[in-house]
């Protein structure tokens, strides 16, 4: 089975990122990083929040974010972000998906939403609130995803 695929673009926060290497590890998930990022992989802060999970997990990195998207233009993309529409609940995922995450500070720039907006998603909250932590969006959505799998290589 084709792992499902967690691209980070341009995370800020070490811990967030070591959270959800940690989380991709658990499923079997790729994990993508977006350069530039706002730390490096050797920070004892990432190493701390991924745990001693960083050896099963793949790291995929990007130089920037026009490469990963032209790389993967014709995948199955799933955009987070606040100004879809679409729940990512009703989105439907298969083995090889692409959950696709931005920045802790912005989220994702616009014209990657408008470029794929048929592909944007949603994590449902109320309106007077700006966002989830990334690392909590993730793995709500990776969680998700691997439903709709069947758990498929989980126990």
């Amino acid at each position: 089975m084709e792992p499902l695929n967690i691209v980070l673009v341009e995370p800020e926060i070490p811990q967030n990122t070591g959270n959800i290497a940690r989380t991709c590890a658990c499923i079997g998930a790729r994990l993508h990083l977006v350069e530039p990022m706002g730390f490096r992989l050797t920070d004892r802060a990432i190493k701390r929040a991924g745990c001693d999970y960083w050896d099963k997990v793949e790291i995929v990195r990007w130089p920037c974010a026009d490469a990963f998207f032209d790389a993967h233009a014709g995948d199955d993309l799933h955009l987070f972000t606040g100004h879809a529409r679409v729940s990512y609940a009703d989105a439907a995922y298969r083995p090889g998906s692409y959950l696709v995450f931005g920045r802790e500070s912005r989220g994702l720039d616009p014209c990657y939403m408008e470029r794929f907006s048929s592909s944007c998603v949603r994590i449902p909250m109320r309106d007077e609130l700006r966002s989830l932590n990334v690392s909590n969006a993730v793995a709500i959505g990776a969680y998700e995803a691997m439903r709709q799998i069947g758990f498929e290589g989980l126990r």
